[in-house]
């Protein structure tokens, strides 16, 4: 069923939301979390995404981002598919370690999803927003930088490592980006 949340224009840049199911904090966990890095790394440099800001929280993500082939559709489904994959890998080893109370959710997920076979990773929906004019870009470049503020984690978005506020204030990130440079217009 079709939620009304669609990439329309496939060359254009978004903002997306990536969501864990039932708001699990996965991304505390640091195998995961490189995991996940690693398969951004590997969609900007085989599948044309073009990352423009990110945050990484602990169990959600944000992103503006484009796709040099005109299908950002196509980038996100396997960035999410291969990660929620090499995910429940990590999450097998670990529960063959120890009891983890983790994989069962992601099991009970996919059970009450018929799109699923086994298990489910990310919600269904990216939220995409089309960035269609600097105001809007500024807004979400805004929001993205200052997640880890408002969450209490940091004082200032620099000062927080999955960020791309790091690239933005000239620092080096875990995560290459395009800098947005927007020119306000004078009234």
């Amino acid at each position: 069923m079709s939620t009304g949340w669609k990439i329309l224009d496939q060359s254009m840049p978004y903002f997306v939301t990536f969501q864990v199911v039932r708001w699990i904090d996965i991304f505390t966990r640091k195998k995961v979390r490189d995991e996940f890095i690693r398969n951004i790394r590997f969609c900007q440099k085989n599948k044309g995404l073009e990352l423009y800001a990110y945050v990484i929280m602990s169990n959600h993500a944000h992103f503006i981002m484009r796709s040099s082939n005109d299908n950002l559709s196509g980038v996100i489904k396997d960035l999410k598919s291969y990660t929620s994959k090499a995910v429940i890998d990590i999450l097998i080893v670990e529960e063959q370690n120890k009891r983890d109370w983790i994989f069962p959710l992601l099991l009970e997920a996919g059970k009450n999803n018929s799109r699923n076979k086994y298990h489910q990773f990310w919600t269904q929906d990216n939220h995409p927003v089309e960035l269609y004019n600097n105001e809007i870009i500024m807004q979400k470049l805004n929001y993205i930088h200052q997640n880890p503020v408002r969450a209490g984690i940091v004082e200032k978005p620099e000062d927080y490592l999955l960020s791309s506020a790091r690239n933005y204030a000239d620092m080096e990130g875990i995560l290459d980006v395009i800098k947005l440079t927007i020119t306000q217009s004078k009234l």
